[in-house]
Protein backbone atom coordinates (compact mmCIF):
# COMPACT_ATOMS: atom_id res chain seq x y z
CA UNK A 1 0.00 0.00 0.00
CA UNK A 2 1.29 3.50 -0.83
CA UNK A 3 -0.15 6.67 0.52
CA UNK A 4 -0.22 10.01 -1.84
CA UNK A 5 -1.27 13.51 -1.98
CA UNK A 6 -5.41 13.65 -3.18
CA UNK A 7 -6.02 14.30 -7.12
CA UNK A 8 -8.40 15.71 -8.65
CA UNK A 9 -8.73 12.78 -10.86
CA UNK A 10 -9.29 10.52 -8.29
CA UNK A 11 -12.45 11.52 -7.44
CA UNK A 12 -15.14 9.70 -9.32
CA UNK A 13 -13.26 6.62 -7.63
CA UNK A 14 -13.09 8.11 -4.34
CA UNK A 15 -17.26 9.06 -4.53
CA UNK A 16 -17.68 5.12 -5.74
CA UNK A 17 -15.55 4.01 -2.65
CA UNK A 18 -17.50 6.29 -0.07
CA UNK A 19 -21.07 4.58 -1.16
CA UNK A 20 -19.95 1.36 -1.46
CA UNK A 21 -18.24 1.15 1.91
CA UNK A 22 -21.20 3.22 3.45
CA UNK A 23 -23.49 0.67 2.10
CA UNK A 24 -21.62 -2.64 3.21
CA UNK A 25 -19.70 -1.74 6.24
CA UNK A 26 -21.98 0.31 8.03
CA UNK A 27 -24.87 -1.62 7.14
CA UNK A 28 -23.88 -3.48 10.78
CA UNK A 29 -24.71 -0.19 12.82
CA UNK A 30 -27.49 2.10 10.84
CA UNK A 31 -30.61 0.57 8.69
CA UNK A 32 -31.45 0.70 5.27
CA UNK A 33 -33.13 3.95 5.29
CA UNK A 34 -30.08 5.71 6.98
CA UNK A 35 -27.72 4.70 5.13
CA UNK A 36 -29.44 5.99 1.88
CA UNK A 37 -29.28 9.37 3.44
CA UNK A 38 -26.20 9.64 4.28
CA UNK A 39 -25.20 7.96 0.78
CA UNK A 40 -27.75 8.21 -2.01
CA UNK A 41 -27.23 7.10 -5.51
CA UNK A 42 -29.10 10.20 -6.50
CA UNK A 43 -26.64 12.56 -5.10
CA UNK A 44 -23.41 11.36 -6.50
CA UNK A 45 -23.13 13.91 -9.42
CA UNK A 46 -23.52 16.82 -6.36
CA UNK A 47 -21.14 14.55 -4.41
CA UNK A 48 -18.30 14.87 -7.04
CA UNK A 49 -18.54 18.33 -7.35
CA UNK A 50 -18.81 19.48 -3.75
CA UNK A 51 -16.08 17.35 -3.02
CA UNK A 52 -13.83 18.01 -5.34
CA UNK A 53 -13.54 21.23 -3.73
CA UNK A 54 -13.27 20.70 -0.34
CA UNK A 55 -10.95 17.50 -0.79
CA UNK A 56 -8.71 20.17 -2.54
CA UNK A 57 -8.63 22.59 0.09
CA UNK A 58 -8.05 20.10 2.64
CA UNK A 59 -4.93 17.90 3.42
CA UNK A 60 -6.07 14.86 1.75
CA UNK A 61 -4.80 11.30 1.32
CA UNK A 62 -5.51 8.93 -0.41
CA UNK A 63 -4.07 5.20 0.21
CA UNK A 64 -3.55 3.15 -2.95
CA UNK A 65 -2.87 -1.00 -3.99
CA UNK A 66 -1.73 -1.80 -7.06
CA UNK A 67 -4.07 0.53 -9.40
CA UNK A 68 -7.10 0.99 -7.29
CA UNK A 69 -7.89 3.30 -4.34
CA UNK A 70 -8.44 1.05 -1.10
CA UNK A 71 -9.21 4.62 1.39
CA UNK A 72 -9.01 8.35 1.49
CA UNK A 73 -9.37 10.54 4.61
CA UNK A 74 -8.77 14.50 4.78
CA UNK A 75 -9.01 16.77 7.71
CA UNK A 76 -9.39 20.97 7.36
CA UNK A 77 -6.68 23.27 8.16
CA UNK A 78 -8.34 23.81 11.67
CA UNK A 79 -8.10 20.43 12.54
CA UNK A 80 -11.10 18.75 11.80
CA UNK A 81 -10.76 15.16 10.47
CA UNK A 82 -13.27 15.40 7.80
CA UNK A 83 -13.61 11.79 6.19
CA UNK A 84 -11.94 8.45 6.75
CA UNK A 85 -13.23 5.80 4.34
CA UNK A 86 -12.39 2.51 3.65
CA UNK A 87 -13.10 0.35 1.05
CA UNK A 88 -14.93 -2.18 1.91
CA UNK A 89 -12.45 -5.20 0.88
CA UNK A 90 -9.40 -3.72 2.25
CA UNK A 91 -10.71 -3.21 5.96
CA UNK A 92 -8.54 -4.90 8.78
CA UNK A 93 -5.86 -4.16 6.71
CA UNK A 94 -4.11 -0.93 8.24
CA UNK A 95 -5.30 1.75 5.74
CA UNK A 96 -7.34 3.57 8.30
CA UNK A 97 -4.20 3.78 10.48
CA UNK A 98 -2.04 4.26 7.67
CA UNK A 99 -3.99 7.42 6.52
CA UNK A 100 -5.04 9.01 10.02
CA UNK A 101 -1.08 8.44 11.23
CA UNK A 102 -0.44 10.78 8.40
CA UNK A 103 -2.90 13.37 8.83
CA UNK A 104 -1.69 13.63 12.35
CA UNK A 105 1.55 13.71 11.69
CA UNK A 106 0.78 16.61 9.48
CA UNK A 107 -1.35 18.51 11.97
CA UNK A 108 1.50 17.91 14.56
CA UNK A 109 4.00 19.61 12.11
CA UNK A 110 1.68 22.34 11.27
CA UNK A 111 1.09 22.91 15.48
CA UNK A 112 -2.42 22.22 15.41
CA UNK A 113 -2.64 20.86 19.18
CA UNK A 114 -5.87 18.83 18.59
CA UNK A 115 -8.22 17.01 15.85
CA UNK A 116 -11.64 16.60 16.38
CA UNK A 117 -14.03 14.38 14.35
CA UNK A 118 -17.34 13.44 14.40
CA UNK A 119 -17.51 9.68 14.19
CA UNK A 120 -20.09 7.05 13.11
CA UNK A 121 -21.14 4.01 15.46
CA UNK A 122 -18.99 1.83 13.31
CA UNK A 123 -16.03 3.89 13.07
CA UNK A 124 -15.83 5.10 17.10
CA UNK A 125 -14.38 2.18 18.47
CA UNK A 126 -10.97 2.52 15.71
CA UNK A 127 -11.07 6.35 17.05
CA UNK A 128 -10.94 5.35 20.45
CA UNK A 129 -8.20 2.89 20.05
CA UNK A 130 -6.76 5.99 18.58
CA UNK A 131 -6.40 8.24 22.44
CA UNK A 132 -9.92 10.28 20.95
CA UNK A 133 -12.75 10.74 23.44
CA UNK A 134 -16.00 11.18 23.06
CA UNK A 135 -17.21 14.60 23.47
CA UNK A 136 -21.02 14.08 22.80
CA UNK A 137 -23.41 11.84 21.56
CA UNK A 138 -24.62 13.72 18.53
CA UNK A 139 -27.88 13.11 16.49
CA UNK A 140 -28.04 14.44 13.08
CA UNK A 141 -30.93 14.43 10.39
CA UNK A 142 -30.77 14.17 6.89
CA UNK A 143 -33.83 14.47 5.11
CA UNK A 144 -35.99 13.67 7.98
CA UNK A 145 -33.90 10.99 8.93
CA UNK A 146 -31.88 10.43 12.19
CA UNK A 147 -27.99 9.62 12.58
CA UNK A 148 -25.96 8.77 15.41
CA UNK A 149 -22.68 9.38 15.56
CA UNK A 150 -20.03 11.09 17.91
CA UNK A 151 -18.22 14.42 18.52
CA UNK A 152 -14.35 13.27 19.14
CA UNK A 153 -11.55 14.37 20.41
CA UNK A 154 -7.46 13.92 20.61
CA UNK A 155 -5.11 15.97 21.96
CA UNK A 156 -2.08 16.17 20.31
CA UNK A 157 -0.23 17.85 23.26
CA UNK A 158 1.88 20.82 23.62
CA UNK A 159 3.78 22.55 20.72
CA UNK A 160 7.63 22.05 21.47
CA UNK A 161 9.30 25.41 21.74
CA UNK A 162 6.39 27.38 23.43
Amino acid sequence: MALRKYEDSDIEEIVTLFYETVHTINARDYSPEQLDVWASRDDQETRIAAWRSSLRRHMTYVAVMGDSIVGFADMTLEGYLDRLYVHKDAQGQGVATALVNTLESEAARLRILEINTDASVTAKSFFERRGYVVIASQIVERKGVQLVNFKMLKSLGSVKGE
